[in-house]
């Protein structure tokens, strides 16, 4: 035999308060309950095993209870913590992360934004790789929309940015600190577009530049960057007899390459060479030896992408200026690098 489901009316009538004041607990309006109301309804709550309907509630404030997250890819490690920490937040106040795969491709990242795509979700993040700031601006939506991508895109939405320049510089100038002096820069490109590879590689530049030492162009090696992409450029820079004595990959993931290839070459690390990832994954804590790596606190962007959410669903189609956020890099000092105490010459 089927049990009736606890009602709000219930609830209200066990505890001696109006439906009004149930839903005022139910729905944080505190201000309007005080707090000994507010603990018995609680505790009537808790005894009575009541759920709230959330899918109810929603329809009738004419949302969707869904925030949509597109990305390039789905297999990168980086993007995963991400949604991973975004899933978490947002549940917090009773939100569910569907994700989107847009390959990195201007078109598919356009078309995440058309209205008609936008009406399923109460907010959207986009990782923007390809589109520029005149395909954003050209968008009529209401839905609140927070950008994420490695460069600044200058429109009419909050963005989130990675500090991509000073986190190269900082791992380069690590590096050159604990004595390596031929740095492969595994993924760079020089570039006028600000690419997350272009990007780093100012930061790179600029770190040998503050030192007073020269960049050697053979050592900028451009490489997608992947694991395999990693394993597979340092076994051709051995192959070729090019010599190195450090590796700045430019993600993490490449780094993990680097690191078995080296191992697979009987090559030392850090003895020999010193390799630093980008990212600061949660699983490089744990290779071998454990990778060295930029933190661009995946914390903070992951904290103020939500709290730009929450804030811009609240405010509705209230007008408010754009926010940009680009939290501190610092560096995570593990295994894989020397330690980092010794002056730059």
């Amino acid at each position: 035999m089927n049990r009736r489901a606890v009602t709000m009316t219930d609830v209200a009538r066990a505890a001696g308060v109006s439906t009004m004041t149930v839903s005022n607990v139910i729905n944080g309006r505190s201000q309007r309950v005080s707090e000994a109301t507010r603990q018995r309804v609680l505790e009537t709550i808790e005894e009575l095993g009541y759920q709230v309907n959330v899918a109810a509630r929603q329809l009738r404030v004419g949302r969707t209870g869904t925030v949509g997250l597109a990305v390039p890819d789905f297999d990168s490690g980086y993007f995963s913590e991400l949604a991973d920490r975004l899933a978490a937040r947002l549940g917090d106040h009773g939100l569910r992360l569907i994700m989107e795969r847009t390959g990195g491709s201007r078109s598919a990242e356009l078309d995440t934004l058309t209205t008609a795509r936008l009406s399923s979700y109460d907010g959207f993040v986009l990782s923007v790789v390809a589109g520029d700031r005149d395909d954003l601006e050209r968008l009529r939506i209401d839905t609140p929309v927070v950008l994420i991508g490695e460069r600044a895109v200058p429109a009419r939405f909050d963005h989130v940015l990675m500090d991509n320049v000073d986190g190269a510089r900082q791992a380069t100038e690590l590096l050159l600190r604990t004595g390596a002096r031929r740095i492969v820069l595994l993924g760079g490109r020089s570039s006028r577009r600000q690419t997350m590879a272009a990007l780093r590689t100012t930061g790179y530049r600029r770190a040998h530049a503050d030192a007073g030492l020269p960049v050697h162009p053979e050592l900028i090696v451009p490489a997608s960057l992947r694991v395999a992409d990693g394993h597979r450029a340092v076994q051709e820079l051995i192959a070729a007899k090019i010599d190195f004595d450090a590796v700045f990959a430019l993600t993490d993931a490449a780094g993990y390459g680097v690191l078995r290839a080296l191992a697979d070459a009987g090559i030392g690390v850090p003895d020999q060479v010193q390799v630093i990832g980008f990212d600061n994954l949660r699983t490089s804590a744990h290779t071998i030896p454990a990778l060295t790596s930029v933190e661009p606190d995946n914390e903070a962007m992951a904290d103020a992408i939500c709290e730009l959410l929450i804030e811009r669903i609240a405010q509705g189609s209230t007008p408010a200026p754009a926010r940009v956020v680009m939290p501190a890099a610092t560096i995570a000092h593990r295994a894989s690098t020397r330690p980092g105490n010794l002056p730059v010459p």
